[in-house]
C-alpha cells in the first residue's frame, strides 16, 4: 500500500511542476487536464501526508521513552505514543479503504443514455422524469449537463436522450444509475386509475479520452441528413444532422441537436468514443471485467436495479435492498441519499472481498 501512496505522492508534486510551467499554463486543455488528475489525488495526498507525519512523530515519541528516566516525562511520552498510535490506525484504515476504492474513471465526465421501454408513451414520459431528475442532480453539484443527442415522443418525455455530465465525481456517483428503472404510477391517460408499470433502460459510460480510444478515418462511415423534430425554421433546411458508422465494430451514432454539421460530428465522436471503449473493456480487459463484478449490481442495462412507485411515494433500490419514502423530492435531484447507501454498501463488499 505505501508504493501505491508513495507513487501518487510522486505525480501529484509532478502535477504541480507541470502546472507552473507556462507552455501549459497557456494551453487551456491541457491544463485543465491536468488539474482535475491533481484533484482526484488531493484528498489521499493530504490524508498520506497526515499519516507520514504521525509515523514520524511516533517515531519520535518512541525514541524519547527510551531516552528519558523522569517518571512524568515518561507518563507524558506513554499517554501521547498511545494517541498516535490511534491515530496512526485510523489513518492507515482509512487510506486503505480509499486505495481500495480507487477507480480509474471516478473522476472522469460521464455519457448517460437514457431509453425508453416497455410501456409505450407513460415509459416515454417517465424517460423525461428521469432527464430531468438527474439535470437538477447535476445542478445540485454544480455539475454541467450538455445534450447529445434526443428523439422526443410525440406524447411528451423522450424515446431516447443522450447527453454528457461534467464535473467534479461525476462517474464516482453516477456509474450506479445504469441498469434498468421500472415506474409504477397512474398515467395521466389512465381513466380508471389503474396503476400501470412501465420501464426505462440508463447507460453510463465514462468519456474516453483520444489516448485510450484511437478510430481513424478508415473505420468510420460519415452520412449526413436532414434534422427531424423540433429545432426552429431553420434547422430542416440544410444536413446537418449526422450519423457515423464504425465499421469494425458496426456501431452507429447519430447526432442531429446542433445547427452546425461539425458541432453534430464532434458530439457523435465524443458518444462513440466512450461506447467503444465501454465495449473494450467488456471484451478484452480481464481486470476492468473482475472490478465491475465487485461493484453493486452487474450494471447491465437489462438488469432491473430501482423502482419508483408513485402511490406510496417509494423508491426501492432492489441491488441492496434500500427504500427510501420520500419520491418526490428525490425526482426534484436529492439522490444523494440513494447513492451514499450504494457507495457504502459497494465499500462494504469490496472490504469483505479483500477480507476473505
Amino acid at each position: 500500500m505505501l508504493e501505491k501512496l508513495d507513487s501518487l505522492l510522486k505525480r501529484y508534486d509532478e502535477l504541480h511542476v507541470l502546472m507552473a510551467d507556462p507552455g501549459v499554463a497557456g494551453n487551456p486543455d491541457s491544463y485543465q487536464k491536468l488539474a482535475k488528475e491533481m484533484s482526484s489525488l488531493q484528498d489521499i495526498v493530504k490524508k498520506y501526508r497526515a499519516y507520514r507525519k504521525v509515523l514520524v512523530e511516533l517515531e519520535g515519541a518512541k525514541h524519547l521513552l527510551e531516552k528519558e528516566s523522569h517518571e512524568e516525562l515518561v507518563e507524558m511520552a506513554r499517554g501521547e505514543i498511545a494517541e498516535l498510535e490511534k491515530r496512526e490506525g485510523i489513518l492507515k484504515a482509512e487510506l486503505e479503504e480509499m486505495i481500495l476504492e480507487e477507480d480509474p474513471d471516478a473522476n472522469k465526465d460521464v455519457i448517460v443514455e437514457i431509453r425508453a421501454g416497455t410501456g409505450g408513451a407513460e415509459a416515454s414520459l417517465f424517460a423525461g422524469d428521469l432527464f430531468r431528475m438527474y439535470s437538477k442532480y447535476a445542478a445540485k453539484n454544480n455539475w454541467k449537463v450538455e445534450i447529445m443527442d434526443s428523439h422526443v415522443a410525440e406524447a411528451g418525455g423522450f424515446k431516447e436522450v443522450i447527453f454528457a455530465v461534467k464535473g467534479k465525481g461525476v462517474y464516482k456517483r453516477l456509474k450506479y444509475e445504469k441498469g434498468a428503472h421500472r415506474v409504477q404510477r397512474v398515467p395521466a391517460t389512465e381513466a380508471s386509475g389503474r396503476i400501470h408499470t412501465s420501464a426505462v433502460t440508463v447507460a453510463v459510460l465514462a468519456e474516453a479520452e483520444d489516448v485510450e480510444v484511437q478510430i481513424t478515418p478508415q473505420d468510420i462511415r460519415l452520412d449526413v441528413f436532414r434534422a427531424s423534430g423540433a429545432g426552429g425554421q431553420g434547422v430542416n433546411k440544410i444536413e446537418s444532422a449526422v450519423r457515423i458508422t464504425h465499421i469494425p465494430s458496426g456501431m452507429v451514432v447519430t447526432c442531429q441537436d446542433e445547427r452546425s454539421q461539425n458541432k453534430n460530428k464532434e458530439k457523435a465522436m465524443r458518444v462513440l468514443r466512450a461506447r467503444l471503449l465501454e465495449y473494450i473493456r467488456k471484451k478484452h480487459d480481464d481486470k476492468i471485467a473482475k472490478d465491475r463484478r465487485a461493484q453493486v449490481g452487474s450494471g447491465d442495462r437489462s438488469e432491473k436495479i430501482r423502482t419508483y412507485n408513485f402511490p406510496d411515494r417509494r423508491v426501492t433500490d432492489h441491488r441492496i435492498g434500500f427504500t427510501i419514502h420520500d419520491l418526490p423530492n428525490v425526482m426534484e435531484g436529492d439522490m444523494d441519499k440513494i447513492i451514499d447507501a450504494l457507495i457504502q454498501a459497494e465499500r462494504k463488499m469490496r472490504l469483505g472481498k479483500q477480507g476473505s
